[in-house]
This record gives structure tokens, sequence and C-alpha cells, in this order.
């Protein structure tokens, strides 16, 4: 039932008409002030503070991943970083895209919605001269990519989009694959001009330069999903003691990024002393006794730090070294100290 105003609160009201100012009466105010929210029509929030809290943390999951990828890849540092999660009329998206771009489509499996991986044509082109061996030290004026370009960039796009299907994978059973690119954002329609957009933004450091990369979801297709969203729904990078499963997964992707990395493996025989004049006098044939005897070990440096004991030899009439035990920090750097070990 309805409110019924009385006669002096009528009055009241076109009292407030005459003088050309229209005033409630604190009576009738006060009986509703709890129960009114304000709420804009024209942006209206389909995903709460602590969903967006929820899918912030799942990207930047996404994104420590990924840039592990970009460093294998690139052999030079890089990181990624979420700068924001806003939310935006897909019209709004559109018209903030540049234009040429690098827009790769992308099918969210289990849905009927699409997404779009969006990266700027610097950051493109500096994956592509870094891909096919280049510094690129400078940014180059952006462009679009060609169809050589777009195959070299094939791969990146998915690796990203394993890298977020597992990142999302920690709240939901979501598999995101590659559909087609496109190089203009009018020709991309995957949802209509009103519809609410999430839009995630990132920040690609390359060396000293740094670049933009976008991902772009439909919310109507994330509908399920979103609504089951909450911040213990996934635990921070930074926390992964309490996750086994998401901790095992961040080792085995260290251990794929770094079983392809180079690193140099040298042996050091022994030491010696000798004059400058026994120096210049050497001739073929001269022996120089070194401070290593026959039945010591030598250590074995990698990547310059020593890491292992081992004993010369030789192996199909090559010379080689056989790896006898790892060494640890009580063992002198002095070879004629070391203890001998049983082979490993």
């Amino acid at each position: 039932m309805t409110d019924t105003l009385s006669q002096h609160e009528i009055d009241h009201l076109l009292g407030g008409l005459n003088l050309g100012v229209s005033q409630v009466p604190t009576s009738f105010t006060s009986r509703n002030a709890g129960d009114v929210s304000s709420y804009d029509f024209r942006r209206p929030n389909r995903i709460s503070k602590n969903q967006v809290r929820t899918i912030h943390n799942v990207h930047d999951t996404f994104a420590e991943a990924f840039s592990y990828f970009l460093v294998s890849k690139l052999q030079t540092m890089a990181t990624i970083s979420v700068t924001s999660v806003d939310q935006l009329f897909y019209s709004e998206y559109i018209l903030s895209v540049s234009n040429p771009s690098c827009l790769y489509v992308f099918d969210i499996e289990g849905t009927d919605g699409k997404g779009i991986f969006e990266i700027s044509p610097q950051l493109a082109l500096c994956l592509v001269e870094r891909l096919l061996g280049g510094s690129a030290e400078q940014q180059r004026k952006p462009r679009s990519i060609t169809p050589i370009e777009q195959a070299v960039m094939q791969s990146v796009a998915d690796q990203a989009f394993s890298s977020l299907s597992t990142a999302w994978n920690s709240i939901a059973e979501l598999q995101f694959k590659f559909n087609r690119f496109d190089s203009e954002a009018d020709f991309v329609q995957i949802a209509p001009s009103s519809e609410i957009v999430m839009v995630v933004s990132f920040d690609v450091n390359i060396g000293l330069n740094t670049y933009l990369m976008n991902l772009c979801f439909p919310t109507f297709a994330l509908e399920d999903v979103i609504a089951r969203l909450n911040r213990q729904s996934v635990t921070s990078t930074g926390a992964t003691a309490h996750n086994p499963e998401r901790e095992r997964e961040n080792i085995r992707v260290m251990k794929q990024q770094l079983s392809s990395q180079h690193l140099g493996v040298s042996s050091e025989l022994g030491k010696a002393t000798i004059s400058l004049q026994d120096l210049i006098a050497l001739k073929l044939g001269d022996v120089i006794k070194l401070d290593t005897k026959i039945n010591q070990e030598i250590q074995i440096a990698i990547d310059g730090k020593r890491k292992l004991a081992g004993r010369p030899g030789t192996v199909d009439g090559k010379k080689a070294v056989r790896i006898t035990r790892l060494l640890v920090e009580d063992d002198n750097v002095e070879p004629n100290t070391w203890h001998h070990g049983e082979p490993i």
C-alpha cells in the first residue's frame, strides 16, 4: 500500500512551489532514507568490487606465467603487470582501440561468447623483431603487421591463450582458443554496442620500453562464472604455499622455461706458478707440474660458479670429465684439499 500524504504535507509542497523551491517534508524524506542508493543507469556495474579483485588476482597469475614465456623466447628481461580491470560499453572499448591494431579473437569454450586479446602494434613489432634475432631497442611506428609477421606471432598468441586458460582454471573450467586475427576493430563484433564488457589492461615491459596489452571479455559469456567469484576463490601469486596445485603448476612452468636455457660448463685441471724466464723458455714437449695430484678430484664450474667435483679422463678418444659428487659450501676451493667421493 502506498503512503498517503497528509493535508499538511500537501500544503507544504504547494507552498514550496509558490516560492520556486520544491521542499520535501522532513517526515517524508526520513521515512525511506535508508532504502535509497544511487545507481547510474548509463553505466551499470555488473561486477562487484570483490569480484573485480578476484579477477585481478586471476590475471596476475596469467601475467606471471606469460612473462616467463616471453623471457625464454626473447632472451631478455620481460615483465607484465595488471594495471586495471574496467567495465565499459563494448562501443566505448572499440573506440579506444588504436587503428591499426593486432586483435586476436578467441572462443570461450563452454559458452557462446568470444573475447579479444589486443596487442598494441608497437608490442607486436617488438616481439617479431626479437623473435627473428633483432634487438628491438627502439620503438617502431605503429603499422599493420604482415602475414609473415602474423605467422611469427601465432606461437605467442597460442601461448597466451594457454596461460590464460591455466590461470582461469583455478576458479572455473574454461578454455580459450584462437579463432581469428583482425587488424581493424570495426570488423570485430563480439557483442552488441550497448553490452557491458570487462577489459583487463596490462603493462608489458621489455628492456627499457613499455607497451600496452588488453583482454576484453563480454560479461554475458562469463555471467555464471562471475556470479560464483569471491576473493577466496583465488590465492594471490605470493601465497602459493597454501595452494599445492598452484605451487606445482608454478614449478612446472619454471622447469619448462629453464630447460631451454644454455649454461657454460668448464673444468680446471689445476694451477701452476712459474717465473717469467721459465715461461719465455718454454718449448714443445716441456711439462708444467700442476698443484693437483693425479688421484685428486678437479672442480667443475657451471656458468662460472663451481658446483661439481670430478675426475678427468677420455671417452672414445675425446677428453672428458666424470662427475663424482656435488660440491657443498664446506668444500675448500683449493682442489688439493678436497676429499674423495664416490661417483654419482
